[in-house]
């Protein structure tokens, strides 16, 4: 309550004003008056947001083809905080209640007025929380529903220290798979190696073709790739027989131009082991959504899972830029959170 209790009249936001390939060209920082909540809404404190360094810049250059977007627009999705305000129809929410939201638009901002089906009740308003909605509901998922995740399997998983691959990880685990996970750090490798993974490999050490050629000549039964470019080809290359391959993102070619590539089909590839590459976009899988976001909080709240934020401080509206920025090249342990 205390912005509130300060009289505080006005909230920031962060929002996309123009088209821009480049992310810091495209925002910028409005300051409105904060809103009364609506009878059937929720008016949130936002403590902190969660940091989307290739959905925001491909939604900065308008490549994102299911939002139809046009600038000015909010920016940011996950937001953990506090309720400090409550419409008159409100029954099962109080204020000072710690929530969770992961609306498109109500992330980079200090306050938010939603409606109160949209907030998801949570013990604390700590940044754990934004790495399991949506980013491990994501990693779930994905794994389960696209990549039809089994025990007793080869699974490897790319940019396995990010937000998303390092639960992806811990999940694999958790079903009982031998997880080889990729990263570019000897800092990463050792998350990794806290978190159970089986083989990791630091592709800047070690060539991650020669590694799965070597180590695993029956192949990978299903792969997790954030990455795309070389890492997904090579990944193609060493599917096992019905291998499964998702892709999750391809964060080597955010921010740039797509490369052009003059090879065989993809078919050649795939079809003589029966394999399979499978894209997985978290908002046409909504229905599995409450499912896992429960399973997730359940596994967390029970010391199963364990949840890494990046320890660079990123504080206020103004530092989204530089985190994005941070993320994008790659230089993340973890989940990369701001702090309001």
């Amino acid at each position: 309550m205390e912005a509130l209790e300060k009289n505080a009249k006005t909230y920031r936001k962060l929002i996309a004003k123009q088209f821009h390939q480049d992310f810091q060209s495209a925002v910028e920082i409005v300051e409105l008056p904060i809103p009364q909540p609506a009878a059937n809404q929720l008016l949130i404190q936002n403590k902190f947001a969660g940091i989307n360094s290739g959905f925001d810049t491909l939604l900065c250059q308008g490549k994102v083809p299911y939002v139809n977007l046009t600038p000015p627009f909010d920016l940011g999705v996950e937001a953990v905080g506090e309720v400090v305000a409550v419409g008159e129809d409100i029954q099962d929410f109080q204020i000072g209640d710690a929530v969770a939201t992961t609306l498109r638009g109500g992330g980079y901002r200090e306050y938010q007025a939603i409606a109160a089906n949209l907030a998801v009740k949570v013990r604390q308003a700590t940044p754990e929380v934004l790495t399991l909605m949506p980013t491990g509901i994501s990693a779930l998922v994905a794994l389960e529903r696209v990549g039809e995740m089994k025990s007793n399997e080869v699974v490897l998983v790319t940019a396995a220290a990010g937000g998303t691959g390092h639960i992806a990880v811990q999940l694999a685990k958790l079903a009982g798979n031998h997880v080889i996970g990729t990263c570019s750090s000897e800092q990463k490798a050792a998350l990794l190696k806290k978190l159970g993974c089986d083989r990791i490999i630091n592709y800047h050490t070690e060539n991650l073709a020669q590694v799965l050629k070597t180590e695993y000549p029956k192949g990978i039964n299903l792969v997790f790739d954030c990455v795309g470019k070389q890492v997904f080809d090579t990944c193609v290359e060493n599917l096992a027989m019905r291998g499964r391959l998702i892709v999750v993102g391809f964060i080597s070619e955010y921010g740039k131009s797509t490369e052009e590539i003059a090879q065989p089909r993809i078919y050649h590839k795939l079809f003589w082991k029966a394999a399979s590459v499978r894209g997985f976009l978290m908002p046409l899988y909504q229905e599995y959504a409450a499912e896992a976001r429960d399973r997730l909080l359940t596994l967390f709240y029970t010391g199963k899972l364990k949840v890494a934020i990046d320890p660079t401080q990123f504080r206020g509206i103004e530092s989204i830029p530089s985190a994005i920025e941070y993320l994008l090249g790659g230089r993340n342990c973890g989940k990369v959170v701001v702090r309001f």
